[in-house]
């Protein structure tokens, strides 16, 4: 009887190099799975970074000092690396390499996507302040891109108060549309008054957020409302004495 061929470990899945795209602050999971392993040979994680090779992990056991970094091997042949609350400097090559002769090597590419969060008017201009009448309503719309699916929620704040499930005040309407290439959110509040001024927050659950500054106006311009700048106006009083230091200092020439 002929002695048996030695088992050579492979990878099932023979891509080159595989993309993995997460989001922002949540859990990546990269997947390893070699068939034909023996007791011989162990399966190794490792990260690409600034040129060098750092070792994260052997077998079930974490070399990393990184303590965000778990790995467990799911039945029959996937040796998983998870990685929590990830980081744009988590971004890069990561390699999945057998012990065997030769070394087998799996290349993964993770990618850690960012939201980019804009409040627009209903002129479709982006905005950080928007001055309304009182008793005119306010309508706001967040744009939210690089949102990798499945989507999260979006909530929408006045100040600490989420106005998404706001049964008080009444005259509060939000409207969200899911598309391909990202989310769109609609604010409306009806009948607008003093106590609806400030910051309205539009935000992608706990991963990214951004925010204007609303100033409902009853009878004043936005020009007074403002502070600083061309729109500072000097007091009566403060330009009587301007002009009085000045009437001295030329009659004491």
């Amino acid at each position: 009887e002929e002695p048996s061929s030695p088992l050579t470990p492979y990878f099932d899945d023979s891509t080159n190099v595989v993309n993995v795209t997460v989001q922002f602050g949540a859990t990546a999971v990269l997947h390893c799975r070699v068939s034909e392993l023996t007791d011989k040979t162990t399966v190794s994680w490792l990260r690409r970074q600034e040129g060098q090779l750092r070792l994260v992990s052997v077998g079930l056991d974490i070399y990393s000092g990184d303590s965000r970094f778990a790995v467990a091997l799911l039945e029959p042949n996937d040796w998983t690396l998870t990685l929590t609350s990830t980081l744009t400097t988590d971004e890069g090559l990561y390699e999945c390499q057998v012990s065997s002769h030769p070394p087998l090597v799996y290349t993964l590419y993770l990618q850690v996507v960012v939201p980019e969060l804009v409040i627009w008017d209903e002129r479709g201009i982006p905005i950080r302040n928007k001055f309304y009448n009182a008793g005119s309503t306010i309508e706001l719309k967040c744009s939210i891109s690089k949102v990798p699916k499945p989507h999260h929620f979006i909530l929408w704040k006045h100040g600490t108060s989420i106005l998404n499930y706001d049964v008080t005040r009444g005259g509060i309407s939000v409207k969200t549309d899911m598309l391909a290439d990202g989310v769109k959110s609609r604010l409306y509040i009806a009948n607008v008054g003093a106590l609806d001024s400030g910051n309205y927050t539009c935000s992608l659950q706990d991963v990214a957020e951004t925010s204007v500054s609303v100033h409902v106006l009853n009878g004043e311009t936005p020009a007074a409302m403002q502070h600083g700048g061309s729109s500072c106006q000097f007091p009566h009083t403060l330009r009587l004495l301007v002009l009085l230091i000045c009437s001295l200092t030329l009659n004491s020439r």
